[in-house]
């Protein structure tokens, strides 16, 4: 990195820090620090949910998912717009009738304390982990890539979120992601025309697409009812749709972002805004993951983007045999670079026999490439079994390292860590908020003023911002960060919206059936999980549709005139 990168990456970081405790202090109680002062706009709060979600995960995995999978993974958000008209309609009116600061607050009034406190603690066990995990993903691949300390860099970024989150509670969450925004969106358009100037004179865009439609990257529906396909377009309709309504409409983490609505209108603006934005944004941000995939057909792509994993390997005892694909790899890529130019300067000319014969020959060197791929990672796992031969998430900050202009890389890193400051800034204050309003005031005993509720919640926030880098700090990674946020969430989202749908639409069901339902339901879920019976996205569903089945059940049996039945 040169100096003007730095000078771009920490001015950035250190104008959102300074900005969100300049524009939060001088919160006098809960009201202030949790609700935000209850008066943002739709497009702070459509902002606000927006930046909760996209997390440096989102920047790291999903151009990486897009260069090695293709544009599937879009269906993954299919269901969301369903979900933004459902909360619309349904819960950010109950939420603000209510005067809630916490989701959970209106299962009391509907059920009992117990209940309320179950699945307030449900909340902060997966919340509680990828809060981890949001600040683990950028520090592990930078870390990697740029040869910094993985404890340094987890502890940073921890600790920037924190200064602002323990400052200035919602507010400074709100009014920092617009800013982090605003840079994500720059960073990310910058990237994409960037990588298109980058390829050759000869090819178009539309050349770039045919491209990586014969890689096989541009089959983005999948119709097919193929239960172990993760990503077809009805586990995004039906899983999507159930993920995002318990994701939207029961996660303290998304529910305190509109709760701080100036009206019940301005909140379901908000809502609206993020779902008819969220669907592009990530089939942009898959497409920049796809252009990569194009500009590495006509430019040298190493073996593996993990450098450490490479360096590791290259020092073992397999180091002769990992050279020997590393020339075989080469020598595929340069087969295809020519393919690839020949095509972008004659396809005019060429025949259908021609173009057929094309996607075949390219068809083949993509599946030697890809076979080539696999073989080094066993080697690299046989080299060190710690090391990390999977190098999804280090595709995209891999190009932004070797490929961009001076400037622009001090501007993409700012895109990650801000990302990662967003969303963990989010969970940092869901999670405090949730510890004080649904167990520490609720729970006690003695009464306590404002001021010591206030102290309370600052005091949530740190400890939780502290347990989240130590969680960081002792995770690993897994098969892809992206997919690892969301199966945490799928192990109990699905659950904690039946509750809720339970609580607004079925009122035969009462407390104690609720309660032993879920605790039930939670309990299949893990095992189901663990067998590995379904995709994780059908968990959500699963689990929503048990805790409901099992509620009415218990109920029923229960004796009609059982204090038990009627509680």
């Amino acid at each position: 990195m040169q100096l003007i990168d730095w000078i771009i990456l920490t001015g950035t970081i250190a104008f959102i820090v300074w900005y969100g405790v300049y524009k939060s202090r001088g919160s006098k109680n809960v009201e202030d620090y949790i609700g935000g002062g209850k008066n943002a706009k739709w497009w702070t709060i459509g902002l606000s949910v927006m930046a909760t979600q996209a997390s440096a995960i989102t920047f790291l995995s999903t151009p990486g998912q897009a260069f090695h999978d293709g544009m599937g993974f879009v269906q993954f958000y299919f269901g969301l717009p369903i979900a933004m008209v459902i909360i619309c309609l349904v819960f950010i009116p109950i939420y603000h009738r209510l005067n809630v600061y916490t989701a959970y607050q209106y299962l009391e009034s509907r059920f009992d304390r117990k209940t309320r406190t179950l699945t307030a603690i449900l909340f902060l066990i997966q919340r509680g982990l990828a809060a981890g995990i949001t600040i683990f993903a950028p520090a592990i691949v930078l870390s990697a890539v740029l040869g910094w300390n993985l404890t340094y860099l987890t502890v940073i970024i921890g600790v920037l979120v924190i200064i602002y989150t323990v400052s200035g509670g919602t507010k400074a969450v709100s009014v920092t992601h617009k800013q982090q925004m605003a840079v994500i969106f720059t960073g990310m358009v910058v990237a994409f025309f960037i990588i298109l100037s980058y390829l050759p004179d000869t090819v178009s865009f539309t050349n770039a697409l045919e491209i990586a439609g014969t890689g096989g990257k541009m089959n983005i529906l999948d119709y097919s009812f193929d239960f172990e396909n993760r990503y077809t377009i009805w586990s995004g309709l039906i899983g999507g749709s159930f993920l995002a309504l318990s994701y939207f409409g029961t996660d303290q983490s998304q529910v305190q972002r509109y709760l701080t609505g100036a009206s019940v209108r301005e909140s379901q603006m908000g809502m609206i805004f993020n779902g008819l934005l969220k669907v592009p944004l990530q089939f942009f941000i898959l497409l920049v993951g796809v252009m990569v995939f194009v500009f590495y057909q006509f430019n040298t792509a190493p073996l593996n983007f993990n450098p450490a994993a490479t360096e590791t390997v290259l020092n073992s005892n397999y180091s002769e045999q990992y050279e020997d694909l590393m020339l075989q790899h080469e020598e595929v890529q340069l087969e295809r670079q020519k393919l690839g130019l020949n095509y972008s300067r004659n396809k005019a000319q060429m025949s259908e026999t021609e173009i057929a014969s094309f996607e075949e020959e390219y068809l083949r060197l993509d599946n030697q490439q890809k076979e080539i791929r696999e073989r080094a990672k066993i080697f690299i796992d046989h080299a060190d079994g710690e090391a990390e031969s999977n190098d999804k998430d280090y595709v995209f900050i891999h190009f932004i390292l070797n490929n961009l202009p001076m400037g622009f890389v001090g501007l993409l890193l700012a895109v990650i860590l801000s990302a990662a400051m967003s969303s963990t800034a989010s969970e940092l204050n869901a999670l405090a908020s949730t510890t004080v309003i649904d167990l520490y005031r609720r729970n006690h005993k003695i009464a306590r003023s404002e001021e010591h509720y206030l102290a309370a919640s600052k005091w949530f926030t740190l400890m939780w911002g502290l347990i989240a880098i130590a969680f960081a700090s002792l995770a690993d990674l897994f098969d892809n960060l992206i997919q690892l946020v969301n199966i945490i969430g799928s192990l109990f989202y699905g659950n904690v919206l039946g509750i809720f749908l339970l609580a607004f639409f079925i009122k035969y069901v009462k407390s104690n059936a609720v309660f032993i339902a879920a605790i039930i339901t939670q309990g299949v879920i893990l095992i189901v999980f663990e067998l590995d019976l379904m995709p994780y996205l059908w968990l959500n569903v699963l689990g929503c549709l048990l805790v409901i089945s099992l509620a009415f059940l218990i109920q029923i049996v229960m004796p009609k005139n059982s204090k038990l039945s009627n509680t």
